[in-house]
């Protein structure tokens, strides 16, 4: 700590030298020392300057008179003071309790200025012999207010108070643990070591608050100073080592006092009356309590963590990830959902106790990353290859060991992928286990499983950490991304600028969510949350609380009504019908004159009446008789030729004259220009009528059936097929059909005889063999030579 200076620290220290040439003569240490040794020779020499565990001074005796030498650092050089204890602002601003912590916080900034101006001996007199400045400093450090216990509403008085005793607060432990302040004002670092371990003047505790307190805005002094602790005195290192059980303890006193257990955590066997309760039945008070203790735990150690990352070593001496791991997923889920279901009075309630468990969560992967960092992958980089390989098998043991805790894994993955880490080692070592490897990135993948994974728009890792292979790189990047993360309480990574569109049933489940935990909210502004936040509820309602959301959706209403999204046209609506907009449309008309609709005839009505109404007739009469009118000249009246300039000149149109259309079809040439026969309506018919066209369609039918006659002697087996099938025909009339007996033409095996059936059903088959197969062939050539279709 050499090199650190503040006002006031450098005073004159009165010395007695006896021997010199004038008598006593009173000096500073480090003044100039003038023996004449005659009248123009002068020799001018600085006394050696002695650490302040050794010097000896030599005082006057207020009851004798008489000088005394006494060790620098004495009981009764202490000034008597009496440093009153520090008390926290108060929570309800009244006149009187502010007024009395001012005059509190009043005296003790007065005699922690005064305590920084003494000289260096009086100052180190002063801190070791004087017992109420250490119980002052203490109580500072007990109930001073974290950076998560924002003083609401207090006065500018208050807050300027506060402030300038944690200055003060902070540049008296920073001059405690300057083991050197000049050349002349020293002590020797051995001694200064068993000075701050026997006097107690730090010990793991204290610096765990500093950490806390003071380590915004001044990491790399509490770093600097922390580590000269440590380094002056090794024991320290031993005193961390016995209170990490003491820390896993804790964490297993916080899941007792919800009634959960911890794997492995106690030994001892539980009493039958000891009865335990669940989150969900705690007062709302011990609720408060035991999210502002986690809050607390949680940031004491991410902090001391981040300042002096050399104790994850010891840390991971007691398996501290695992047991972090297993308590995350035990605590975290259950705090979480009785928060979001308690019923409170004050909404203002249950957004401090969301935002606190929100800081407390995150803080602890921030732990378990800080961790890993420097006990696996930091060393990775910074050794060299044949070197790395205890250090990928730590990585490797650690996400293994931690595997079965998906909530741990898929909040620790959300904030520092394991992807990246998994690829650095990829990089960094060609012997990796991918089968180990792969297995820890599929248990990351399954724990995702269930919710909504989104991924992050950061800077590839991998890369930057391949080509920065510098421990001071690293540190920084750590030390920057921890910084940038502290500012942003929101417990969530950056926000997925990909998402999946969300809509229908899920999207209305996802804005109930919210709308049950924040009901003043209006649909509308939820759904811009939302689509914002890539339809995660967690992260929503995390930023809502925590009054963290991004700046677009601050400028929002929140009662935003949702807008009521238009459905399409049915298909009712859209399609057309013959009734289409008329007086009939029953899809656009709500009422339809029903006196104008009737199924069958009018009463009174019949037939020939209906017929004899030729009303509509002479309507059309004369429209269509305009067809058969030919004008060749228009009289144009005057005014109006403009309209008649462009007549179109009707010229016969011979573009298709030179197509022969259906000359080459083989059907006949009349074909194309027949018409169908005009047919008299049935209704219209009289029965005459009826009787003629009878006549006539049987005639046709006859004709049409009648087989014209075959130049050529008939084929007796086409007779007999017709005859066969004329013979059916008969048969199937009648009501009976011959007995098919086809399975008696088989018979027996060869040789064995054949029975009197068989030979008859072969005898027949042989015989009317003709009337079936390809038999008719000569009658199917003479239809076709009949048709013309074969040049005769």
């Amino acid at each position: 700590m050499e090199g650190i200076r503040h006002p006031g620290f450098l005073g004159a220290r009165d010395c007695v030298i006896s021997d010199s040439p004038g008598g006593r003569k009173p000096l500073t240490r480090g003044s100039c020392l003038e023996i004449a040794t005659g009248e123009k020779e002068r020799e001018t020499y600085r006394m050696p300057a002695l650490p302040l565990d050794e010097l000896q001074i030599s005082i006057k005796d207020p009851a004798t008179g008489k000088l005394r030498t006494l060790p620098a650092l004495h009981p009764d050089k202490k000034t008597e003071r009496c440093f009153v204890l520090y008390k926290p602002p108060p929570k309800a601003c009244t006149r009187a309790l502010v007024e009395e912590y001012l005059e509190r916080a009043q005296f003790i900034a007065d005699d922690l200025d005064w305590l920084l101006a003494l000289p260096y001996d009086i100052f180190w007199c002063q801190v070791i012999f004087d017992d109420t400045l250490q119980k002052c400093l203490d109580s500072y450090l007990c109930f001073a207010p974290r950076r998560y216990d924002e003083l609401a509403d207090a006065p500018p008085a208050v807050l300027r108070m506060q402030e300038r005793l944690q200055r003060s607060v902070f540049l008296t432990f920073l001059r405690i643990s300057t083991h050197k302040e000049s050349k002349d004002n020293f002590i020797t670092p051995a001694v200064f070591g068993e000075i701050l371990y026997d006097n107690f003047l730090f010990d793991i505790p204290k610096l765990l608050d500093l950490c806390v307190l003071f380590g915004k805005g001044n990491g790399a002094l509490l770093q600097k100073m922390i580590g000269n602790i440590f380094s002056q005195q090794p024991n320290y290192y031993n005193d961390l080592d016995e209170i990490v059980p003491t820390i896993l303890q804790v964490f297993s006193n916080i899941l007792n006092k919800c009634g959960l257990q911890q794997d492995g955590s106690s030994a001892e066997p539980q009493k039958l009356e000891d009865k335990r309760i669940s989150p969900c039945g705690m007062a709302l008070q011990e609720l408060k309590d035991v999210i502002l203790y986690l809050c607390d735990t949680s940031t004491t150690l991410w902090a001391f963590l981040d300042i002096f990352p050399q104790a994850c070593q010891t840390f991971q001496k007691h398996d501290f990830l695992s047991r972090l791991a297993s308590f995350y997923e035990l605590i975290i889920p259950e705090l979480e959902s009785v928060v979001k279901k308690w019923m409170y009075e004050e909404s203002s309630l249950q957004a401090d106790l969301w935002h606190r468990l929100s800081h407390a969560r995150k803080k602890l992967v921030e732990i378990a990353h800080i961790i890993i960092n420097q006990t696996c992958l930091q060393p990775i980089l910074e050794s060299s290859s044949d070197r790395i390989q205890p250090f990928i098998e730590e990585f490797l043991q650690i996400f293994t060991s931690v595997l079965q805790e998906k909530r741990f894994l898929r909040d620790y993955d959300e904030l520092y992928p394991v992807e990246d880490d998994v690829s650095l080692l990829q990089q960094a070592s060609s012997t990796l286990d991918e089968t180990r490897t792969s297995y820890i990135l599929y248990a990351i993948e399954a724990a995702w499983e269930g919710g909504r994974r989104r991924k992050l728009p950061a800077v590839d890792c991998v890369s930057q950490r391949a080509d920065e292979k510098s421990s001071a790189t690293a540190q920084q990047k750590l030390q920057t991304s921890n910084n940038h993360e502290e500012d942003n309480c929101a417990g969530a990574a950056a926000i997925a600028t990909v998402s999946n569109k969300v809509s229908g049933v899920e999207l209305d489940s996802l804005i109930t969510q919210v709308k049950d935990l924040l009901p003043d909210l209006g649909e509308g502004f939820i759904l811009a949350c939302l689509e914002a936040y890539a339809y995660n509820v967690e992260q929503v309602i995390n930023n809502l609380l925590e009054n963290c959301l991004a700046p677009a959706l601050q400028k929002l209403d929140r009662s935003l009504p949702r807008q009521v999204k238009q459905e399409p046209p049915t298909l009712l609506s859209s399609r057309a019908n013959i009734f289409q907009d008329d007086e009939f449309d029953v899809f656009n008309r709500d009422s339809v004159d029903m006196s104008r609709i009737w199924k069958g005839r009018r009463n009174g009505e019949d037939i020939k009446h209906f017929l004899n109404d030729k009303h509509l007739i002479a309507e059309q009469k004369e429209r269509y008789s305009q067809y058969s009118v030919v004008v060749d000249e228009i009289p144009v009246e005057a005014g109006t030729a403009q309209f008649y300039k462009d007549d179109y000149e009707d010229e016969y149109d011979d573009t298709y004259d030179g197509n022969q259309v259906g000359a080459n079809d083989v059907d006949s040439d009349d074909e194309l220009i027949s018409r169908r026969p005009f047919t008299i309506p049935q209704v219209l018919r009289t029965k005459e009528q009826e009787d003629q066209n009878e006549d006539q369609e049987e005639e046709d039918e006859s004709e049409e059936e009648t087989v014209k006659p075959d130049h050529f002697v008939q084929d007796p087996a086409v007779l007999r097929e017709r005859a066969e099938a004329r013979r059916m025909t008969y048969y199937a009339r009648k009501g009976f059909l011959r007995q098919d007996n086809s399975a008696a033409v088989v018979g027996t095996a060869k040789g064995q005889g054949q029975a009197r059936e068989t030979l008859q059903e072969r005898r027949k088959k042989e015989t009317n063999k003709g009337a079936r197969a390809n038999h008719n062939r000569r009658f199917l050539a003479d239809r076709k030579r009949n048709k013309g279709m074969i040049p005769s």
